[in-house]
């Protein structure tokens, strides 16, 4: 028997899911210096639980922050940019947008430009849009570059040259003198590798980012490789990357912009295999809560976005952060998870977020020093958590209704309960804000939609958020504590290509082209079998700046017609007319080899026994054989505190006589690695699958 580990490394935990012929899991804080010692003791201690030999492991697929980490706290690497002569002050000057509070600052000062100035360089070279050669490349001068770059102790360089898309001659000429110049074991990453598509800034900042945490990455994963080695682990690492395929540990390393995204998109995947056409995916773990739209079972894709930018309510804005040309799923994100720490302004305003606790020292009620009220404390007071929801790591009651007394509820003049409900009630506001820039921002209409609910936190807060929006079902999956995980595992080996050329004589030959070097990123010979290619096309009207993606189509009136279709779905406008094509993508796809089992039990973790609340709680028993427990929690409907019956999925079960088939709100459900919270109006169902339906009554 092949077992099959999936570990996501998020802001406050690490999950790791071990599939096979059963699912085990396993849910440990983040380490935050090095994420490699929580993936070890996670992977440990599944296996531990699931009795598997780590030589029976086949298969690892990880999901990181790291790439998004060292952009937002600026720990990647010193990086020197060459690029055509004329355009060296393009990164300096930068683009950025004053949105927020930074319209209003008179002392407003530019977040510093990815590379330093003195540290961009120029060699004379020309290219035009369609690849003729303008000026022949001065290898005198690139001599000269490379030398006062080694001078200055670089050993990552960014190369992008104007049209480089068009022909990336000059720049593999460029790359080919840095590296004989430059110490052995440098990086020297060029654009018409990293993403050869139009617009130079955009293309120059993914190239620049691809070095900047290119080598980061590297010796992460290689040192990762070695943790692994050492417990017998020897399977080969896959990592998720940011348009929810999996690529080799190597690529990874070689391009790790495609990364930045990891981790939120696994969870998507796992919203998706729950079969829905129509999904509104909500992920709500200890730091972030991330929405997607999956319409007719794919996610939405985007094929820009910005990193550490400024926006409203989980969207981003143009102009700020760091532009990245490579497929992602599109997410809207906010700072509200369970780690999210609650405030009281100078106002006197209760705020929520962005602010995390993490792991270290994370919230109140984890006892390792935090005193600063969390989500999670306030899910506490209000007892919807029970103290031993995260097993090993005990919840402390006391701790957390100390912080909520004397950080929020004291300085606001309320009640202990009335203080951690507004916290509740804020975290769910800022995750519907996400939703909302997801589907009415984007003219779609979210009651149509099913909401799939995972993540630590996710089920505590999903049917209050969808009642937001009209939407009547929430469906909470198996192992959803650790859903992206889980997802992870879903994943099929995959790679994208892209190139920009305009008036290409012959569509197929760039396809072939592209397809060729998907297939050699992916290690599959050219003629691989077992591998779907998917076209696209970015098309637009001939004579505009901007354009959209369509699947390709030989026919260009069909072709015509599918972009007409996506102007008007996008903009709103039927418009028509003379359309060109800008740039053409190839997307390789291998089927994971080892797809995971049918949903089942958590083993290695027993029911709850209804802990949480114990010190304000009538017990009608322990959670299993037959007895539900209740404890109360907080329903504004009930008019505060209320006798709440806690059942497990095996009461809902309801096949040896031991409990309901259903439950109606108001019930909490407890899993082994989350907590769902049914309120009044709702009623939870169990699927044969195993997942939680909730219904909301009409």
């Amino acid at each position: 028997m092949s077992y099959a580990i999936g570990v996501d490394v998020g802001g406050t935990f690490t999950d790791v899911v071990v599939s096979g012929r059963s699912v085990t899991v396993a849910k440990v804080l983040s380490t935050h210096e090095d994420p490699a010692d929580g993936i070890v003791t996670g992977i440990t201690e599944a296996l531990g639980r699931a009795g598997v030999a780590p030589g029976a492991v086949t298969r690892v697929v990880h999901a990181t922050t790291l790439a998004t980490n060292a952009v937002l706290e600026r720990r990647g690497v010193r990086v020197a940019y060459v690029t055509t002569r004329g355009f060296r002050s393009a990164i300096p000057l930068g683009r950025y947008a004053r949105v927020e509070e930074d319209r209003y600052d008179l002392r407003f000062v530019p977040p510093p430009p990815p590379v330093a100035p003195e540290d961009c360089f120029e060699v004379p070279e020309r290219v035009g849009p369609r690849g003729e050669t303008l000026e022949e490349l001065d290898e005198d001068a690139v001599r000269r570059v490379a030398a006062l770059i080694a001078e200055r102790g670089i050993t990552s360089v960014a190369v992008c040259l104007l049209h480089s898309y068009a022909d990336p001659g000059h720049e593999t000429r460029v790359a080919a003198i840095l590296r004989e110049t430059l110490p052995p074991g440098s990086t020297v990453v060029t654009s018409s590798e990293v993403w050869p598509e139009l617009r130079e800034y955009e293309r120059a900042t993914t190239t620049i980012m691809s070095a900047y945490i290119g080598p980061v990455m590297a010796r992460y994963l290689g040192r990762l490789r070695e943790r692994l080695d050492a417990i017998g682990v020897t399977a080969p690492v896959h990592v998720m990357e940011s348009g929810g395929g999996i690529m080799s540990a190597e690529l990874a390393a070689r391009k790790a912009v495609a990364t930045i995204e990891s981790g939120p998109a696994a969870g998507v995947l796992a919203a998706a295999l729950t079969g829905h056409p129509d999904i509104i995916s909500f992920d709500m773990g200890g730091t972030t809560a991330k929405t997607c739209v999956i319409r007719n079972g794919r996610p939405e894709i985007t094929h820009e976005f910005h990193v550490g930018g400024k926006g409203s309510y989980g969207g981003r804005r143009a102009g700020t952060g760091v532009p990245i040309k490579t497929p992602a799923i599109d997410l809207a994100e906010v700072g509200a998870g369970g780690g999210s720490i609650a405030w009281v302004d100078a106002a006197g305003a209760l705020k929520v977020g962005p602010r995390s606790a993490g792991s270290e020292p994370g919230p109140a009620c984890y006892g390792r020093g935090g005193g600063e009220p969390t989500v999670t404390d306030a899910n506490l007071v209000l007892g919807y958590l029970d103290p031993s929801s995260l097993g090993s790591l005990p919840l402390s009651p006391e701790l957390a209704d100390k912080a909520v007394d004397q950080r929020l509820a004291w300085p606001l003049g309320v009640s202990r309960a009335e203080a951690a409900h507004a916290v509740h009630e804020i975290a769910n506001a800022a995750m519907g804000s996400a939703v909302h820039v997801v589907t009415v921002q984007r003219g779609i209409d979210p009651r149509g939609f099913v909401m799939v609910a995972f993540g630590g936190a996710g089920p505590m807060h999903a049917a209050r958020v969808a009642e937001r929006f009209g939407i009547d079902t929430v469906i909470v999956p198996p192992h959803c504590g650790v859903g992206s995980a889980a997802g992870l595992l879903a994943g099929d080996l995959s790679t994208d290509r892209v190139l920009s050329r305009l008036g290409a004589g012959d569509p197929s030959a760039v396809f072939a082209e592209l397809a060729a070097g998907a297939a050699r990123d992916l290690g599959l010979a050219p003629d691989s079998q077992d591998v779907t290619v998917e076209r696209s096309v970015d098309v637009r009207f001939a004579g505009q700046a901007h354009d959209l993606t369509v699947p390709w189509s030989d026919a260009l009136d069909e072709l015509s017609e599918r972009f007409f279709a996506k102007y008007q779905q996008v903009y709103g406008i039927a418009q028509r007319g003379p359309v060109e094509i800008v740039s053409y993508r190839v997307r390789l796809t291998q089927r994971a080899a080892t797809p995971p089992p049918a949903h089942e039990g958590v083993p290695g973790r027993s029911p709850h026994d209804g802990g949480a609340g114990a010190r304000d709680e009538d017990r009608a028993g322990a959670g299993g054989g037959g007895r539900t427990a209740v404890r109360r929690a907080w329903f504004p409907e009930a008019g505060g505190f209320t006798a709440t019956p806690v059942l497990t999925r095996e009461h809902l079960r309801g096949t040896s006589g031991a409990g309901p088939a259903s439950a109606t709100g108001p019930a909490i459900i407890e899993d082994a690695e989350a907590t769902i919270v049914v309120p009044p109006g709702w009623t939870a169902t169990l699927s044969p699958g195993g997942a939680v339906t909730l219904e909301r009554a009409r």
